[in-house]
């Protein structure tokens, strides 16, 4: 729990962690830095200091950033300048009263992040893609229901019951459409209250957005956004035209809260025959372009989320995964590494195609896939992750991983994830700083610029990107350049400070179109002349945590990328050029506390899921990459290096080593490993437990023993989407795999005489922390 707690003095108010807090001057000293120059950036975090002006926000003429604290005023003639490009801006008219003494609120010092609420009717002025938001009074978030029905009855009721909750939940305002679909899709006219009336798709065609339009009806609505017509066309339906299209399939909640019900009543599973060895036909591809098709008529432009319950893979039409033989296999991390997966390439080129449809439109794919077997999350990443869609992969809709997760997106207040829509980011440097991408859930808008960088990482070649969703918790890692080959001025007045800008526009969940600002300066350094400052500017988990997205986002990339050899070739590196030490004296290294935790963080991520692909599936694998590209940097290192934290009768609760000598017969141990959490109960807890005596008056500080872990794991559930996986096991137990899986191996069989009473080994024949730092230390110090 002590990263979580550190984490909003970490991040401050801006909700920015850079690798390095000085920065090398010239490209040459930051490729010697080893690890690159890159920030994190939480982009809507809630702050309580942060403040929300009522007003447009001024901009330089020049190059569109907007006034912060760092401007440098002249209150006598009402001029700023700005402090990216030097450009001279005048104050207008309505800043007039302004003085030292009465300085608007986004001059205040503290003040470095800041919000403005802009009126809906002005497009942003840097959006490339102005997508003209609505009046605020009639911006409704729009759920449109996606439900696979070729599942197992229990699972399918699961799913509805799930599904009823959720519209219950809903605001009244918020529109509601619902497709089902099996072998074919079923798009429900909910408008239609007499009876049930379905429009019906055939699962094995490729349908493009115009057919999808002629079949429901709304080929009218072809023309709907010529000559970019602003807002005026939209205000007479509340949710965008044309008003009989959105009345016949999408609802306020309020209104077809009791006809849906009465339809997901009726609701079975998929009726078409199975033969014997097949996988039930199902077409989740066709489905969702229809889904994307009905948006992209009825809702262009405001917020809308298409939420996909996936029990399944998809054997049919577009983007199937597998063939409907059952004797075949879902395409294995072997298959994929040998090009043995015949649908692979096609499903993911459909997904892209999808993809760039929903983000032209400004919509969202969230996946919820519950299934034993996979059921293409690893072909549907690149929809989910360019439009900033949630996903979530669990064992069945009855598992507390879908139910509350699913819960979790429609909770208001405190638990709210606070979903926003139709975001858009735009990024202002100092002069020598390139921009080379950013990885994360975003889309480049491909909007060129002096800082756009010849490197691309992620979503690159723009200073610009789309989030169609972005919620509280979105995070994104941004990649940059040092540009300067040489000392930029001859002069020596060289500007010690470098100055980055985010900003973020998007629309809020109460209909509301905000900015949000964030301006950071760092120190630049001369890092030929000393270390010093570098090494003090290092940010280690940061930085733990940007080479593990760098290196999974190379594994996805780069063909027979090593990254094992990749991490370890940088970390000796690393510690070459930092570590103290005498040439080729191992045992004279010694690393300053700034870099002393970097080495352990690389042991564990060599080991972790993001690197190690066997015994997971490529769902799994995509899975578990999409959340460490999101989240923040504190739940990241977690991933990567689970915290772990001890129980026992006389002492508190204490954070034990992350290492199987942690393990004792009276030891209760809680590790957050972010996507489980184990409660493991050692030998003779378990055995006191099994006999009861928890139960008995004279032990009640036992039976508060065994709930205090319980009561801790529950808190770190409550505060996590997607909800982690809770285990509860005993030593020697089968799930005690959860845990050993991610403990330090420092005894194994191979050493199991030197062993304490009661404790534990792991057979593995992987290398304990202490071999690899013994190792690295002998490598560091080799002279080249």
């Amino acid at each position: 729990m002590a990263t979580e707690m550190a984490q909003p003095d970490a991040e401050g108010i801006d909700g920015v962690r850079m690798t390095w807090n000085a920065w090398p001057r010239t490209k040459v000293e930051a490729s010697k830095c080893v690890i690159p120059i890159a920030s994190s950036i939480h982009l809507i975090r809630p702050h309580t200091d942060l403040p929300t002006l009522p007003y447009v926000p001024l901009r330089c003429k020049t190059c569109t950033a907007v006034l912060n604290p760092f401007a440098r005023v002249d209150f006598q003639a009402l001029i700023w300048i700005c402090p990216f490009c030097f450009q001279r801006n005048h104050f207008p008219q309505h800043y007039s009263g302004i003085s030292e003494t009465n300085v608007p609120g986004e001059l205040y010092p503290q003040f470095t992040t800041i919000q403005y609420t802009l009126p809906s009717q002005t497009p942003q002025s840097f959006n490339p893609n102005p997508q003209n938001p609505l009046p605020e009074s009639s911006v409704s978030p729009i759920y449109l229901f996606v439900l696979d029905t070729c599942m197992l009855e229990e699972e399918l009721e699961f799913a509805k019951s799930a599904l009823k909750r959720a519209i219950d939940m809903l605001p009244d305002n918020a529109m509601v459409g619902f497709i089902s679909y099996g072998t074919q899709v079923q798009v429900h006219e909910l408008g239609f209250a007499d009876m049930s009336k379905v429009y019906v798709f055939r699962g094995s065609k490729e349908l493009s957005k115009d057919q999808v339009l002629d079949q429901l009806g709304l080929g009218t609505a072809g023309g709907r956004r010529t000559g970019g017509a602003p807002g005026m066309q939209k205000g007479g339906g509340p949710t965008g035209v044309p008003n009989l299209g959105v009345a016949r399939f999408l609802l306020p909640a309020s209104e077809c809260e009791y006809t849906l019900n009465s339809l997901l009543d009726e609701l079975s599973t998929d009726q078409w025959p199975v033969p014997q060895g097949n996988r039930a036909l199902r077409c989740t591809g066709v489905a969702l372009s229809v889904a994307a098709g009905l948006l992209g008529a009825c809702v262009a432009g405001t917020g809308a989320r298409i939420m996909a319950l996936v029990g399944g893979p998809c054997t049919e039409g577009p983007g199937t995964i597998v063939s409907k033989d059952l004797s075949e296999p879902v395409r294995s991390h072997k298959d994929l590494h040998k090009d043995a997966a015949p649908f692979f390439k096609k499903a993911v080129h459909f997904y892209e195609e999808l993809a760039k449809q929903l983000v032209s439109q400004g919509h969202v794919l969230d996946v919820f896939a519950s299934a034993l077997d996979q059921v293409g999350v690893a072909e549907m990443k690149v929809s989910i992750e360019k439009t900033g869609g949630l996903v979530v992969l669990a064992e069945s809709f009855g598992h507390s991983v879908f139910k509350d997760s699913f819960k979790q997106i429609f909770e208001d207040g405190e638990q709210s994830l606070g979903l926003s829509f139709n975001g858009t980011l735009e990024i202002n440097c100092s002069k020598d700083i390139k921009i080379q991408g950013i990885i994360g859930p975003c889309t480049s808008l491909d909007k060129k610029g002096p800082a756009v960088s010849s490197t691309v990482t992620g979503e690159g070649n723009t200073t610009a990107w789309k989030l169609c969703g972005l919620d509280k918790n979105t995070c994104l890692t941004v990649f940059f350049d040092v540009s300067s080959s040489e000392k930029s001025d001859p002069s020596g007045n060289v500007n010690p400070q470098l100055y980055i800008q985010f900003l973020t526009s998007y629309q809020s969940p109460d209909g509301q179109t905000k900015l949000r600002v964030t301006t950071v300066t760092r120190r630049w350094v001369d890092a030929a002349v000393s270390n010093e400052e570098l090494v003090q500017g290092f940010d280690q988990e940061t930085a733990a945590v940007v080479v593990a997205r760098l290196a999974s986002y190379k594994m996805e990339m780069e063909e027979d990328f090593d990254a094992t050899r990749w991490l370890d070739r940088n970390l000796i590196r690393l510690c070459s050029k930092f570590g103290d030490y005498r040439k080729d004296e191992p045992s004279s290294f010694t690393l300053n506390p700034s870099f002393s935790l970097f080495p352990q963080f690389m042991f564990h991520l060599r080991r972790s899921q993001f690197l190690q692909v066997f015994n997971n599936s490529p769902d799994e694998t995509a899975y578990f990459r999409m959340l460490l590209n999101r989240e923040g940097i504190s739940n990241a290192a977690v991933m990567i290096q689970p915290t772990l934290t001890a129980f026992s009768f006389n002492s508190l609760p204490f954070p034990a080593l992350l290492d199987v000598a942690s393990i004792a017969a009276d030891r209760i141990l809680l590790l957050d490993a972010y996507f489980s959490v184990v409660i493991f109960h050692g030998m003779t807890i378990a055995q006191w437990r099994n006999m009861g005596y928890q139960e008995q008056p004279e032990h009640q500080a036992f039976a508060q023993l065994l709930q205090v872990p319980h009561d801790e794991a529950q808190a770190i559930i409550r505060e996590r989407f997607p909800v982690p996986r809770l285990v509860v096991c005993d030593q020697h137990g089968s799930q005690a795999r959860f845990l050993l899986a991610k403990l330090n191996p420092s005894a194994t069989y191979n050493n199991a005489n030197e062993m304490a009473a009661g404790s534990d080994v792991i057979f593995t024949d992987d290398v304990s922390l202490q071999v690899f730092f013994e190792h690295l230390q002998r490598l560091a110090v080799q002279s080249s």
